[in-house]
């Protein structure tokens, strides 16, 4: 198990260093120049060498990744202030270090997204469960509607109609703010409900079929029907046989559907008016903000990268042959 999970850690550092340098040439290496969008309209050569030796974009670019690099782990050193580790640069915008910005606005989409998958895992995988225990039941044939209908919304569309049915209208739920837990921990949470609860919809709707299939196909495995047929308690061999043999491939898929948790976060950031990341990066594309898009950028693959290793390690509770690997 050990060894397993160093190779994941070990392919994690790489994938993020191909990303990092990938995200920097991209921004960097493009015709459009970033001293002249960082300048303004009022710009003149003499402010565009200057804006070029702060931002260290006067010498070559292996050099400036370079530098780029050992900021993220070690802070550096930039004419415009000192900027503290992970140093991803000061904003464009408003001169602010990078990471202070993503800093204060990462708790929000965290707390969005780790709400959200709370949900929808549990609605999806709850419904799933039941409808394979039940199938071809009254129950089954609604929860497989309601799977289809889920999957055929969208968040911009659910969510200004949750918004007025239960937050304008009925007064159950709050509209959705950003999080403060260090203040108020409890409004955190009551004023994620909403927002999570409509970025679920479109994930428990395909986790309820997927798990229904996945179920389905167990029970009918050999080694679940010979447990059967030895007289084993028919919920025993469901949860001991048959779910733990769909949980890999559950994983498997909440694992690669992580980064389309960050893109619904954005979606549902925007709809309900948050301050999130995706409402950043958001913010840092219209304002052509270079330094501020690629730190939401290759912050956000860190996270993604970081819980797919921790949902690797997940596999060694499921999987025992997984430990001798």
């Amino acid at each position: 198990m050990l060894r397993f999970l160093v190779r994941r850690v070990l392919g994690a550092i790489v994938i993020l260093i191909l990303i990092s340098a990938v995200t920097y040439f991209l921004f960097f290496a493009l015709p459009a120049d970033p001293a002249l969008l960082s300048c303004g309209k009022n710009c003149n050569p003499q402010t565009v060498a200057l804006i070029h030796h702060n931002l260290g974009l006067d010498q070559p670019i292996p050099v400036q990744y370079w530098h780029y690099m050992v900021g993220l782990f070690a802070g550096r050193d930039m004419p415009i202030g000192h900027c503290n580790a992970p140093c991803f640069g000061f904003s464009f915008a408003n001169q602010q270090p990078v990471w202070d910005i993503i800093k204060d606005r990462y708790p929000t989409t965290l707390t969005l997204a780790v709400m959200g998958a709370a949900i929808f895992l549990t609605i999806g995988v709850g419904l799933g469960l039941i409808s394979a225990a039940r199938q071809g039941s009254l129950f089954d044939k609604i929860a497989s509607g309601i799977s289809l209908t889920g999957q055929s919304v969208q968040i911009y569309f659910i969510g200004p109609l949750a918004i007025y049915l239960f937050a304008d209208n009925l007064g159950w739920l709050d509209r959705g703010h950003d999080v403060d837990w260090a203040h108020n921990p409890v409004g955190s949470i009551t004023g994620m409900i909403l927002p999570a609860l409509v970025m679920s919809v479109i994930f428990w709707s395909n986790y309820s079929r997927q798990t229904r299939s996945l179920m389905v196909e167990q029970l009918s495995e050999e080694h679940v029907r010979t447990a059967r047929a030895k007289g084993m308690n028919w919920r025993y061999v469901f949860f001991r046989y048959a779910l733990r043999g769909a949980m890999g491939p559950i994983i498997t898929i909440f694992g690669i559907d992580l980064g389309s948790v960050f893109g619904g976060a954005i979606i549902t950031e925007t709809t309900f008016g948050l301050h999130g990341i995706g409402n950043l990066a958001v913010a840092a594309v219209l304002q052509t903000d270079l330094p501020l898009e690629m730190g939401v950028m290759l912050f956000s693959a860190a996270s993604i990268v970081l819980f797919n290793v921790l949902i690797d390690a997940s596999y060694a509770f499921i999987d025992p042959r997984i430990r001798l690997a």
